[in-house]
């Protein structure tokens, strides 16, 4: 169909299967009633499904689990609830029954444990049933294969003959309806497509999707790793007679140092303050605390070093670093270079990932008054 899913002139239903038990995802609850991405794993799948246009959806829910699937699923309209049987089957069956009292054109029945549902997948699956009683998405089986005991399956064909199935699966209500009140098998359907086609009904195979992926163990639930961080650091420290001035790894010669209780690199303080604070890990003080007589005097590069090793074990590697020096003498221009190659070095990047570059403050405030410099940077790090 060209129009939308929302649009098709042919009513619309669901039933939601989420009367398991979910244990190996390893929750504190059954995983359809568990977070995932800041909502209940059930309420991205119903939400998605009335989005498309199902004005009747069935929750298919564990016995005694109402109070936490009203709870999970509370403001979206025109859901009802049913407890589920002792198979998968039967607990499709009751939740079409309760669908029957509305009797839908097309039923869509789908996991809840398959939080996104695309509306591309939708579209496909009611497209097929302008000519086909039942629909079911397919993706193709791209890894080799092995048996339980071990063997392979190392022939391309056995591949290329193969699909993995997905929900939701779709089909004409009045068909699949008559076909689950006529299974009669000893054991679980494996799907429903499996009972339409006991009953005699063809099932087209339509595109899945990637994204219809299956929550099934804990790793499935672990937050997923942001793909760009950022960060930013500042940093001042007092200009002193006596001292050396070291900024970002370069020592340059001036009338005046600053003073610290390591080798006080400004630059170099802002720009690992930066890198923690992208990767969550603190600041310099927590790592290097000035109480610590280890860091006495201590040449800064070790500290930009030890930032650049924990964003590495963090799972991510520099994007770029942006380093801004404020201070009316020395001049910076005439070292710059120099200093983004140091940064570079120490951090074991490309020198086009770092930028050095300086201001002023007008002769206004301490570093005006020629009494401090400070620094400030910014970084992204890019997940690896």
């Amino acid at each position: 169909m060209s129009q939308n899913v929302s649009q098709c002139a042919l009513s619309l239903a669901a039933v939601v299967v989420a009367a398991g038990q979910g244990l190996r995802a390893g929750q504190p609850l059954p995983k359809q009633f568990a977070r995932w991405r800041g909502k209940p794993v059930l309420r991205h799948s119903v939400e998605a499904l009335a989005e498309v246009g199902c004005r009747s959806i069935v929750v298919v829910i564990p016995a005694g689990a109402d109070a936490v699937a009203r709870e999970a699923l509370q403001g979206i309209g025109g859901v009802q609830f049913t407890a589920g049987g002792a198979t998968r089957q039967e607990s499709v069956r009751l939740g079409l029954e309760v669908l029957a009292l509305v009797a839908p054109d097309i039923v869509l029945v789908h996991d809840a444990a398959r939080p996104i549902v695309p509306r591309a997948v939708v579209a496909r699956l009611v497209d097929a049933l302008v000519s086909q009683a039942a629909a079911i998405p397919v993706l193709p089986v791209v890894d080799s294969l092995a048996h339980a005991d071990g063997s392979l399956m190392g022939a391309t064909a056995e591949r290329a003959a193969l699909r993995r199935v997905q929900t939701p699966q779709a089909f004409r209500f009045a068909d699949i309806l008559a076909a689950h009140r006529a299974w009669v098998g000893a054991t679980n359907a494996g799907d429903d497509a499996q009972v339409a086609q006991a009953h005699g009904i063809e099932v087209a195979l339509v595109e899945g999707d990637e994204a219809l992926h299956k929550l099934t163990t804990p790793s499935d639930f672990a937050a997923p790793a942001p793909r760009v961080r950022v960060g930013t650091g500042y940093d001042v420290h007092r200009l002193s007679e006596g001292e050396e001035l070291w900024l970002c790894g370069v020592k340059i010669e001036h009338t005046h140092g600053l003073a610290g209780h390591s080798d006080a690199d400004v630059a170099i303080h802002a720009l690992v303050d930066a890198m923690l604070g992208a990767i969550g890990a603190g600041d310099i003080g927590q790592h290097f605390p000035p109480s610590d007589m280890r860091w006495k005097g201590a040449a800064s590069h070790m500290f930009l070093a030890h930032a650049g090793q924990l964003v590495a074990e963090a799972g991510y590697a520099l994007g770029n670093a942006d380093v801004t020096i404020i201070c009316e003498a020395p001049k910076i221009g005439p070292h710059r270079e120099a200093m983004r190659a140091r940064i570079a070095q120490i951090l074991g990047v490309d020198i086009t990932a770092i930028s050095v570059k300086a201001t002023t403050t007008e002769k206004l405030g301490f570093t005006g008054r020629g009494e401090g410099i400070a620094a400030q940077a910014a970084v992204s790090l890019e997940r690896v």
